[in-house]
């Protein structure tokens, strides 16, 4: 007890206090989701999410170089369709916007860890993330999610991450990648997913937001803890290697809850409207914003997570390499 136990001695300089820091970030921690669109030479910056953009293919491999050369071992691709329809069939040929990014990534930055996104919200005219069926999103079409996983995996996808939330996915794809032979493709299953108000800015980026209704039969109740153990639960049983909560910074208690209940990796998504609220304030002179990116970012990795989705990647990559070089 005080005076004899003083916690701030431990505190009193910047080297006794790294000595003892129990969490620390590293470049290996992360993921950078970024968005690929038709065209040449395009990087196109996503108002909502400042310092974020839509590249096309030759510009994406570019900067992805250019991570890739200061330690970033993964990235996410999010497609932008030359076109939509009610299947998003732009999705699943050998001539999509993602099937050719990965192409590119896998010639030009072979180390390079690649995940396809796999959803239809994007490619579809109505913005749902499954098949329209009577005026709903009928649960148990998962063949187009199949096929667009395939697709993937066929273009040299290093990984596949549904995020649709429709039960029974992950065992379907898993079947439809192991009947192509995939059998070593991991899986990261979205599989914690709410329906959440944070992601105002990736619809924006990524033109995917409902034409109709919202999500909320198929992504989950904010409110709701349990259940999202049980989604995770679920997925674990169907195969994912990987299962996701997203968001990240709302939700740090069922990161924590996950990472205490199952042994097998858990992500965690720092999503657009995260990331906006932040680039917001310190824009306004607010916060600062760097020192919040690390708190948040240090929050997701003390929960529990063992890779985090970011947008701040470039941000982070580079506020660990002004640390490791002091």
């Amino acid at each position: 007890m005080y005076p004899i136990t003083r916690l701030r001695r431990l505190r009193q300089t910047a080297e006794l206090r790294d000595m003892i820091r129990e969490t620390h970030l590293h470049i290996e921690d992360f993921v950078y989701p970024m968005f690929v669109c038709p065209g040449k030479n395009i990087k196109e910056e996503i108002v909502s999410m400042p310092g974020q953009y839509r590249y096309s293919v030759d510009n994406l491999v570019e900067v992805c170089s250019q991570l890739y050369n200061k330690g970033l071992k993964s990235v996410m691709l999010f497609g932008i369709p030359e076109y939509k329809d009610e299947t998003g069939s732009a999705s699943m040929h050998d001539h999509g916007i993602v099937q050719i990014a990965l192409n590119e990534l896998k010639a030009r930055v072979p180390g390079l860890v690649t995940i396809a996104d796999v959803c239809l919200c994007e490619y579809t005219s109505h913005g749902h993330c499954g098949a329209i069926v009577d005026g709903d999103v009928h649960n148990d079409q998962t063949e187009l999610l199949a096929k667009q996983a395939v697709s993937f995996a066929n273009a040299g996808a290093g990984m596949i991450a549904p995020s649709d939330m429709m039960d029974g996915r992950i065992a379907a794809l898993r079947n439809a990648l192991d009947t192509q032979g995939y059998t070593n493709l991991p899986i990261m299953a979205y599989s914690a997913k709410f329906a959440s108000a944070f992601y105002g800015p990736f619809r924006e980026a990524a033109d995917s937001a409902p034409k109709f209704g919202d999500r909320k039969t198929y992504q989950m109740d904010v409110a709701n803890a349990r259940e999202a153990l049980r989604e995770i639960e679920q997925d674990v049983l169907e195969g994912a290697d990987i299962v996701m909560v997203k968001p990240a910074m709302a939700f740090l208690d069922i990161v924590s809850q996950a990472r205490q209940q199952f042994s097998l990796p858990i992500a965690a998504y720092n999503v657009s409207g995260e990331y906006a609220m932040v680039k917001a304030a310190a824009a306004n002179g607010w916060i600062d914003g760097q020192r919040v990116m690390t708190e948040t970012l240090l929050s997701i990795k003390r929960a529990g997570a063992d890779i985090i989705l970011t947008y701040f990647v470039p941000d982070i990559i580079d506020e660990l390499g002004k640390v490791s070089h002091k």
